[in-house]
């Protein structure tokens, strides 16, 4: 497959690898590559991908030129309706799909295929039109076709969608997609299939779950083809959310620096309003009577990507390049604690004489959301890192201060600009950057609230919290009877006091042999076997009360909250779509299977007859066999691998096909780490 210029060149970049990919090419030259390289390879087919932007402005030629060389390759003309990498401008020369498809046909292609989350605005047209869900298919039809063909797929850019229901132009959907955190299993599968970076890996008690980031949702639903029983679609209710008082009051701070001129450099996510952040600073600058000017570097800001904002102001006018240099940054504002950490980042800062006013929130990448790359509890590792690089650190989590005071992570920015203000970092007036944001003109009021709590946060940060009352943080257990307390009372639900103090018993025998750190990782992993998500426990936690209060607490009491399951009978007999179980007949069948779980491992449990329910019970005592070979290696020196050893059960998540692969995973895993003890 080819990439080119446009959204899709991201691809290169992802370390998931799409597709062999052959070939970057400019605007233009888009399938080139194939009509040289064709005559020399095996290979009878290329797909080449190509965005609506490209292709009205010279996109079109390569198709051309394709047809013209007798190419047998198929185009994926991605159709937004915007030129969403530089602002969601319309195309010049804009064509509508329709005129795409008779323009297409009259050049020589040999078919032309639409694929669109709604086909009916399509019904009265002679245009092969499928639904997007059908999109792999449609894919392999036209592969096995000779000559050029085009699929067309006709979805509006999530970014551009996203603005547009911000600025009131796109009605917002009544339903929000909520995941169950206890059902989840973390296998990520649902980002898989949305590529989402709202759907969030979170790290909780037991293990590593997924969440909705529901203030950065496009509400495109795609997550919801996830294979999961976790997902609830729940239309909010009544939530009253009043911002208190600010338990302080407001002081002027210091200057840090002598305001000759002062340059800041701000590094934050594309979408979070860094480049707004970076014009109020400048126009507070003019507003005081000073001198300012800034530069954005954006790349994929379009696209939740990096963005870093340099701004100077000067009592004279400011001269020369804008842009921070190695050493010369007074101020490191860090929107995003990551990206403030990235070496490019820190080589703008001064050692002893930089501040770093710091979000200490962690927005998960790329590689996190895919788990390719572990999530870290903790923003510690990257203050770390900045802190060695500067004279001086302000850390404030403006993230959830924003999302518990707004209900929203918007004002997030504006929150961490008035930290810095406080701090004595920006050398302009509060007045003046308060009627900056007055002239910005959008979501005034709370912009303001935004920029007078950072300044009360570092004014006095337990006051701020106290008066906030922000969800306390779950603590991990962490010593051994912590974790078996936890899990104790886990088992007692899943099952009874039986099996909870037959798990108690194995617990405390291999602690006994392999000490504190082994048993702990073995209290975890043979809870998580023993605990597995069969349609019985899957019930019990949709009942969890801890789970209720927490949708209660964002969408209110009153809000109506629907189940979305794939039972594995329905989909045996073929069903191939999940079914919605809303209010109270989800409750219903809920209680009915939960206080049937008694049935579960006799010859009356229907459902533990399934392939992947025998396979979960047979993991149990594969696990006790697995860590028990590894005890009796066991040495001073190889601790840590037996510890990696009895970590493994961790590996076992997810449903149906996706917890069988991730099995066959487990066992290569735990007999190479066997055998290497």
């Amino acid at each position: 497959m080819g990439v080119g210029i446009g959204c899709h060149v991201m691809i290169a970049i992802d370390g998931d690898q799409r597709g062999t990919q052959i070939g970057m090419t400019q605007m233009g030259g888009e399938g080139a590559q194939w009509l040289g390289l064709a005559p020399f390879t095996d290979d009878r087919h290329f797909v080449q991908n190509l965005g609506d932007g490209t292709f009205h402005h010279s996109g079109s030629l390569a198709v051309r030129a394709a047809v013209a060389g007798g190419a047998t390759m198929t185009y994926k003309l991605l159709y937004n309706d915007a030129v969403a990498m530089t602002g969601g401008q319309q195309a010049v020369g804009r064509l509508s799909v329709p005129e795409i498809v008779a323009l297409l046909t009259t050049e020589g292609v040999r078919k032309v295929v639409v694929t669109t989350d709604d086909p009916a605005k399509y019904r009265g047209t002679a245009i092969d039109v499928r639904h997007r869900d059908t999109f792999a298919e449609v894919e392999a039809e036209l592969a096995a076709l000779d000559g050029v063909t085009v699929l067309i797929h006709d979805d509006r850019c999530a970014a551009e969608e996203r603005r547009l229901r911000k600025r009131g132009k796109l009605p917002t959907p009544a339903e929000k997609v909520v995941i169950n955190e206890r059902v989840c299993e973390g296998c990520g599968d649902c980002g898989d299939q949305s590529t989402c970076l709202s759907v969030q890996p979170v790290a909780t008690e037991f293990g590593r779950k997924t969440h909705i980031h529901q203030s950065s949702c496009n509400s495109d639903l795609s997550c919801l083809k996830g294979d999961c029983p976790s997902f609830l679609l729940v239309e909010p209710g009544t939530v009253r959310r009043v911002v208190p008082e600010l338990p302080v009051a407001l002081t002027e701070p210091e200057p840090r620096f002598d305001g000759i001129e002062t340059l800041v450099r701000m590094p934050g996510i594309g979408g979070t309003g860094v480049v707004t952040a970076s014009q109020i600073l400048q126009m507070a600058a003019h507003v005081d009577g000073r001198f300012a000017a800034g530069l954005e570097q954006v790349g994929l800001a379009q696209k939740g990507g990096p963005v870093v904002s340099d701004v100077r102001i000067a009592k004279q006018p400011v001269r020369g390049a804008l842009r921070a240099s190695r050493g010369t940054a007074d101020v490191l504002i860090g929107f995003d604690v990551l990206g403030a950490a990235d070496p490019a980042n820190l080589a703008a800062a001064r050692a002893g004489h930089t501040v770093a006013v710091l979000n200490t929130a962690i927005v998960p990448t790329a590689a996190m959301v895919s788990g390719r790359l572990l999530l870290p509890g903790a923003a510690d590792e990257a203050v770390s890192r900045i802190a060695d690089a500067v004279a001086d650190v302000v850390a404030v989590d403006a993230q959830a201060l924003a999302e518990a005071l707004f209900g929203d992570h918007m004002p997030t920015n504006m929150l961490l600009l008035g930290a810095a203000y406080q701090a004595g970092c920006l050398p302009v007036s509060a007045d003046a950057l308060e009627e900056a944001i007055r002239l910005n003109g959008s979501a005034v009021e709370q912009t303001l609230a935004a920029f007078r709590w950072g300044r009360a946060a570092v004014l006095d940060a337990d006051a701020v919290r106290a008066a906030v009352h922000p969800q306390t943080p779950v603590v991990r257990a962490e010593t051994l009877d912590e974790v078996l307390a936890v899990r104790v009372e886990d088992l007692t639900g899943f099952q009874d006091a039986a099996l909870a103090g037959r798990y108690a018993e194995e617990v405390r025998r291999v602690a006994a042999l392999g000490g504190e750190e082994v048993g702990v990782a073995y209290a975890r992993g043979l809870h998580k076997l023993m605990a597995y998500k069969d349609e019985y426990e899957v019930a019990r936690l949709h009942l969890d009360p801890v789970e209720k209060a927490r949708r209660d607490a964002e969408f209110g009491p009153d809000a109506r909250t629907s189940v979305l399951l794939h039972p594995p009978v329905l989909r045996a007999l073929g069903m191939r779509t999940k079914i919605r179980l809303s209010g109270r007949a989800a409750e219903v069948a809920f209680r009915g299977l939960r206080a049937a779980k008694g049935l579960r491992g006799t010859a009356f449990d229907l459902f533990g007859y399934a392939c992947v329910r025998r396979v979960e019970r047979e993991l149990v005592g594969e696990y006790q066999a697995l860590v028990r070979a590894a005890l009796e290696r066991l040495t001073a020196d190889n601790v840590a691998q037996v510890v990696a050893i009895a970590e493994l059960a961790d590996e076992v998540k997810g449903y149906e096909d996706i917890k069988l692969a991730n099995v066959a995973r487990f066992r290569g895993q735990a007999a190479e780490a066997l055998g290497a003890l």
